[in-house]
């Protein structure tokens, strides 16, 4: 018996993206077609100017593709309009960066609640908190969190709207290692428990073991891809 269709949730056609400079031309994706699958937990690897961040941009609505298309459950972004976008990122897309950019003035808690109040369908503030470790930490403020804790309170807001897609540029990118590994952590659970499919960019090839799939971006490419038979569990990794 054939095995049931996997779900696809971005396919992306021909993505082209050219930014003009005066006279220059930077040429940030050439071309690049790309599936991403329901549940996945996808790593993009590559050097700095290979195009990943421009995907992940294009991919989460807060960019446009110079050409090409990408359609997220059979819905073409690249026709939708400003407003349609900002709905498509509000309801649908959790971001995660590499900078927290929690509010200073704000507690962990209300931090998360920001996004709960614009949400159609969000989680408990307390409950995003609890989901990535840090249900004792509802009342700190920021300054009070180390960068790991507050990464995670980052996470717990782009998840409290319930996104289908979690999309994070350079996640670890200020931690150290220990650190990063209770970060990725959070990912992992928030993949695995709410079947969310996870995009990760990185530089650190030991984040990739822990991906379904790796893809390595060079020169605004997809160079090749690789499925990982064996994945390893965040907590085993180091570097």
């Amino acid at each position: 018996m054939d095995a049931a269709p996997r779900e696809v949730i971005f396919r992306a056609e021909g993505l082209t993206k050219v930014y003009r400079m005066g006279e220059v031309e930077v040429h940030a994706l050439r071309g690049v077609d790309l599936v991403l699958y329901a549940g996945e937990f996808v790593v993009l690897l590559g050097p700095s100017g290979s195009g990943k961040s421009t995907l992940l941009n294009i991919l989460g609505g807060l960019d446009v593709p110079t050409a090409g298309h990408v359609w997220y459950h059979g819905e073409d972004l690249t026709r939708a309009n400003d407003a349609q976008l900002t709905a498509f990122r509000r309801e649908h897309v959790g971001f995660v960066f590499q900078f927290y950019n929690l509010i200073p003035s704000l507690t962990a808690q209300e931090n998360v609640a920001i996004v709960t109040e614009i949400a159609p369908n969000p989680m408990l503030p307390g409950e995003a908190l609890a989901m990535v470790g840090l249900k004792e930490r509802l009342d700190h403020f920021p300054a009070q969190l180390s960068g790991g804790e507050q990464q995670r309170v980052a996470i717990a807001r782009a998840i409290a709207k319930r996104p289908v897609v979690m999309l994070c540029d350079e996640p670890t990118g200020a931690l150290d290692s220990a650190t990063g590994v209770h970060v990725l952590e959070a990912l992992e659970r928030v993949n695995l428990d709410m079947g969310t499919t996870t995009v990760v960019i990185t530089h650190n090839v030991d984040i990739a073991r822990m991906a379904h799939r790796v893809l390595y971006m060079a020169d605004g490419r997809i160079g090749r891809e690789q499925v990982n038979a064996e994945r390893l569990p965040a907590r085993e990794l180091h570097w």
